[in-house]
């Protein structure tokens, strides 16, 4: 009797654009496409956008992802080929992530929970700059912030939003979080920290009637906020899959060199 292929039923997800869904159509004929809630793992096809997505749908089924690049970015996405995918995603290997939980309160002391697999920042919504107070694990680091903004990022969020501001690239296995200013007016040469990933981060905006905040998981927005309280949820585990020698944690280190 032959044994069960591990990634048997394969359920496939493409993004809207004509390469994912050229992808798609080939794919679903040659190795079927099963129903996602009977599947062994998910297949997205497209770019990080598109990753992005089918982690937060898929965030607590356990169920592992595995990203082809016919997108835009693909930093979280393995090369494109339609040959022998069951074999590819026996020998894959697995990053586990856990996302960040954001609470934020707004003016109005409505309180939104999201979560954020990237990361959570804070961004001024008028022309004047944000003033905010730090405090980490309820004690208080930073009395105030003038800046544009402030970003929280996981190690899978540092080569996003984070290494656009100037913050640290992570190692996908290191327990960090980058905490990283956005065009920080005073204190002028403060370049952020690095933060255990058990830290229980809060983020009080000052002024808010005059200075306006907004608040960012991900892609879920919330306006006016007040503060914000965010950190890693460990009830929550995601499996990503990478071919061997292209890991998430080989890319990460790769871009720390610049290629």
């Amino acid at each position: 009797m032959t044994k069960p292929a591990r990634y048997d039923r394969i359920a496939f997800v493409a993004s809207p654009s004509s390469e994912a869904q050229a992808a798609f159509g080939q794919l679903t004929s040659e190795y079927g496409n099963c129903d996602l809630e009977e599947a062994d793992i998910v297949v997205a096809l497209g770019g990080d956008g598109l990753m992005l997505q089918t982690l937060h749908q898929n965030m607590h089924t356990g169920k592992p992802i595995y990203g082809m690049h016919r997108g835009t970015v693909g930093f979280l996405m393995n090369e494109y080929s339609p040959h022998d995918l069951r074999a590819r995603l026996e020998t894959a290997h697995e990053s586990e992530i856990n996302p960040l939980l954001m609470r934020a309160t707004d003016v109005n002391d409505r309180v939104h929970l999201h979560h954020a697999i990237n990361e959570v920042y804070l961004f001024r919504q008028t022309s004047q700059a944000a003033h905010l107070r730090i405090l980490i694990d309820e004690r208080e680091r930073m009395p105030e912030l003038i800046a544009d903004g402030i970003i929280v990022a996981t190690p899978a969020g540092s080569t996003a939003y984070n290494l656009s501001a100037q913050g640290p690239i992570l190692p996908i296995n290191a327990a960090l979080l980058a905490l990283t200013p956005i065009s920080a007016f005073r204190p002028r040469r403060w370049r952020g920290a690095l933060l255990p990933n058990t830290a229980y981060v809060v983020i009080e905006v000052l002024e808010d009637d005059k200075r306006p905040v907004a608040a960012v998981a991900d892609h879920e927005e919330v306006r006016r906020v007040r503060r914000v309280e965010i950190l890693s949820d460990k009830s929550i585990s995601m499996r990503m899959l990478f071919d061997p020698g292209h890991s998430l944690e080989e890319r990460i280190l790769r871009e720390q060199f610049g290629y």
